[in-house]
């Protein structure tokens, strides 16, 4: 086999460079600098980068940038909706416009500048099957999609654009332009739950007794109560600033429907739903008990209302 080929159109289709084994060209000193790299990760020394190597060595890299640049954010407090700012009660919002902020790529959402104010129905929750909402940024700019908001595993929120645009994150262009959604960070296999450990992040809940459209899941990793606490916060304001209704399909008994409903993608629902609501086949966010949240949500504004000094100032 001709490695220096096979490695020139693996970094062709993958997307890695020689600079990330320390070479400068595609020869033998490749090769072996790809051994070595394998040797000491105990992996198959042949000096091939093929797709086993090539996701160890991402996992690698993308791990020594996070760590980068998760140092000195700087927190909004507020989300923006056509141009104004809504305050959220949550410490830690950064928006695509601050230092360390993530930003939607342009093309890759439905641009409504300068159109009448984008009116939306319903507030969709993804989770993302990523380590981390930068990890999840980058796999959207890959695809060529986005989402207005990400919940890191620290309750972190991100806002990647201002709600005024759709963003391609809900699958059809009707569902896209009729909602606002967000990406919550989570590996969901319960293989990652090591990597957390290792993070720093502890041992997330495991879920093993999900149903979605009639059918029970394996058992896969929850949301850290970090992130369901960001994500209530994130709902509130969401309400305030779009006036989507705090309501989430039901079933038969007032429970949270665990199956695909017709009438969030036809316009005949408003309110907060689950990927799988909109997707017969999509599975997040399983688990994820909306009616009893959303319950609490509402409970929580009534005990700790907005202060008027602060809501006087939506602008």
């Amino acid at each position: 086999m001709d490695r220096d080929f096979y490695n020139q159109s693996s970094a062709t289709k993958l997307g890695w460079e020689p600079p990330w084994f320390g070479e400068r060209h595609f020869d033998d000193k490749l090769v072996r600098a790809i051994k070595k790299w394998q040797r000491v990760r105990r992996l198959k020394a042949d000096g091939l980068c093929g797709p086993m190597t090539f996701r160890r060595l991402w996992t690698e890299r993308q791990k020594d940038i996070e760590e980068q640049e998760s140092n000195n954010l700087k927190y909004s407090n507020y989300i923006i909706y056509n141009g104004r700012n809504f305050p959220i009660k949550w410490e830690k919002v950064v928006l695509w416009t601050d230092k360390d902020g993530i930003k939607a790529p342009d093309g890759s959402y439905y641009d409504y500048t300068g159109r009448p104010k984008r009116g939306v129905r319903y507030f969709v929750n993804h989770w993302d099957v990523c380590l981390s909402s930068t990890s999840c940024a980058r796999v959207l700019d890959k695809r060529g999609i986005s989402v207005h908001f990400m919940i890191d595993n620290d309750g972190t929120i991100y806002q990647t654009l201002d709600m005024q645009h759709a963003a391609f994150h809900a699958g059809s262009s009707r569902s896209n332009r009729a909602s606002v959604g967000v990406e919550i960070t989570n590996a969901y296999y319960p293989k990652y739950q090591d990597t957390y450990v290792q993070r720093g992040f502890g041992k997330r809940p495991v879920i093993d007794d999900a149903w979605v459209h009639g059918n029970k899941l394996d058992p896969f990793l929850d949301f850290y109560p970090e992130q369901i606490n960001a994500l209530k916060a994130l709902w509130a304001a969401i309400h305030d600033a779009t006036g989507i209704p705090f309501k989430a399909p039901e079933n038969q008994f007032g429970k949270t429907s665990t199956k695909y409903e017709q009438d969030v993608p036809y316009g005949k629902f408003s309110g907060f739903v689950s990927h799988y609501h909109v997707s017969k086949r999509k599975i997040d966010c399983a688990g994820l008990d909306l009616v009893s949240l959303l319950d609490e949500v509402q409970s929580e504004r009534l005990k700790y209302p907005i202060p008027r000094k602060i809501s006087q100032y939506i602008f």
